[in-house]
């Protein structure tokens, strides 16, 4: 089943039915035991859909695949099955340059992503030559026009990597995804090494990108408050699938997957008893090497029963919104959730000129 139904659009990218295995490979004991050949699990069955110039988040804790995901549909990584599809079309493993730069990634650590030997204006310039994005004698303009969009001035041009900070080296990544004019921007977690300080800014960034440039963007973040007011919809991953999908808006006002009011009860807040410490939940994910069976989240939900532990829930529609609904959830104990409070925030961040 697809992971979300949707309005009146068609998907600009999907994913369909993606899982991703990693071969572990077998030790000298293992090869002595006789022990068979283990597996990682990174992904299993995800279907998801990114629509013309929305955001869509992804969260979830480490480990629970959204990286991996990111990856399958930038094409750094193939898929051990599913497929992923740009525009009605299905793209190769092996993708077209024409393919390959409608879809580019940001990613967490700018510093480590760009060329510490290269001026940003070698960067930049590269790119717009090799993939014949301008003629030759508009170059430096394009250079300084990406700049211009993402807050940055010329003199960034004739400077390195290391000269800058954190916020400016990812908004300099920024550029380097947009020089090849994307029509999908997949950032993975570009908040996470920046100063809280930092953070909002390059949040706004994305926005406004969103709004000038009419991009899709899929938003990777482990912290559900720094996406509630950037996306349009969300989408909840827990080791390897995603869990629970919708608008923000509905997601945030009704979460309706015990890992997903866990996540927003998690969430710091400034007034006394605005956590619900009935979903706190205990221990780290289970092994991607062994996904328990059942529902994946039962050893650490307070509400598992036995159905649970045996059965293991599909996304399906949250009651009583009825077929037609875009908010889904998989658990088999929706009704039994009691309302979160005050489950909403704002993301208590400073606005930075960094």
């Amino acid at each position: 089943m697809s992971s979300q139904t949707t309005p009146a659009q068609e998907p600009l990218l999907r994913g369909v039915d993606v899982t991703k295995r990693y071969r572990a490979g077998r030790s000298l004991g293992d090869r002595l035991g006789r022990r068979p050949e283990r597996a990682l699990t990174a992904l299993d069955g995800v279907s998801v859909d990114v629509y013309p110039s929305e955001v869509l988040a992804v969260v979830g804790e480490s480990g629970s695949g959204k990286s991996t995901l990111a990856k399958v549909l930038v094409g750094s990584e193939i898929a051990t099955s599913g497929s992923v599809v740009f525009e009605g079309k299905a793209l190769s493993p092996k993708r077209h340059s024409v393919d390959a730069r409608r879809i580019q990634m940001v990613f967490q650590d700018p510093y480590s992503s760009l060329n510490p030997r290269l001026t940003i204006g070698s960067v930049l310039t590269e790119l717009l030559r090799y993939h014949q994005i301008v003629p030759r004698n508009e170059v430096k303009a394009e250079a300084s026009r990406l700049l211009a969009l993402v807050g940055l001035d010329d003199d960034a041009l004739t400077a390195y990597p290391s000269q800058f900070s954190g916020g400016q080296r990812q908004r300099l990544a920024i550029a380097r995804a947009l020089a090849v004019r994307p029509d999908v921007l997949i950032a993975d977690e570009p908040v996470s090494a920046l100063d809280v300080s930092v953070q909002a800014t390059i949040l706004d960034l994305v926005s406004d990108l969103r709004d000038k440039l009419g991009l899709s963007v899929l938003f990777i973040a482990h912290n559900l408050a720094v996406v509630q007011h950037l996306s349009q919809r969300v989408a909840v991953m827990y080791l390897g699938r995603i869990v629970e999908i919708g608008t923000a808006p509905e997601l945030f006002a009704n979460p309706s997957h015990p890992y997903t009011r866990a996540l927003i009860a998690s969430i710091p807040r400034m007034r006394e008893g605005s956590v619900n410490s009935a979903f706190e939940v205990e221990g780290e994910p289970p092994s991607p090497y062994a996904i328990p069976v059942g529902c994946r989240f039962h050893p650490r939900c307070p509400l598992a029963t036995d159905e649970c532990r045996v059965t293991d829930p599909q996304l399906a529609p949250v009651a009583p919104e009825g077929a037609g609904s875009t908010h889904l959830s998989a658990c088999l104990r929706v009704d039994a959730l009691p309302a979160v409070q005050n489950a909403t925030r704002t993301i208590p961040v400073e606005r930075s000129s960094r």
